[in-house]
Formats: C-alpha cells, sequence, structure tokens
C-alpha cells in the first residue's frame, strides 16, 4: 500500500515538474526540471523493480542529458555574445 502512495507521489511530481519544464521561461530551470522528471522516473522505476533500467535513466536520462542541454545553451549564448 505505501508504494502505491509513493507511486502517486512521485507522479504527480512528475507532472508538475514536466508543466514546468515546458511552460518555464526561464531555460535553465527549465532544463533542470526536465532532468528532475528523468530522476523521478528512475526512482519510479527503482520501486517497480527495474534497478538496470534505473540506472540506465538516472545515468543518461537525468545526468549526460541535463550535462548536454548545459552544453548547448552555453555554446549558443557564447556564439550570441560573439554576433553582437
Amino acid at each position: 500500500m505505501i508504494y502505491i502512495i509513493i507511486a502517486i507521489v512521485l507522479g504527480i511530481v512528475m507532472i508538475v515538474m514536466s508543466i514546468i519544464a515546458i511552460h518555464h521561461k526561464n531555460i535553465t530551470l527549465a532544463i533542470l526540471s526536465a532532468g528532475g522528471v528523468s530522476l523521478v522516473a528512475s526512482i519510479l522505476y527503482l520501486l517497480l523493480a527495474a534497478p538496470d533500467v534505473a540506472l540506465t535513466e538516472a545515468s543518461i536520462g537525468s545526468g549526460l542529458t541535463t550535462i548536454i542541454f548545459f552544453y548547448v545553451l552555453n555554446k549558443i549564448k557564447k556564439h550570441k555574445h560573439v554576433e553582437e
């Protein structure tokens, strides 16, 4: 029973974070929120007894993807300042 409650709460957190990622004007907060969705998804996979999927989602989904987004954002900002 407690796993169902935890899964529902984590699902609501994922929905809220995904709405923040889609609609927020601050791109940094949107990227962090998208990474948070992946992190919460990895916790849900762990609760569903899929540790291999949880580890993959945590490392690639929340870790690597977030780092790549920030790298590209930094490149865009540098390129924008060079043109001006």
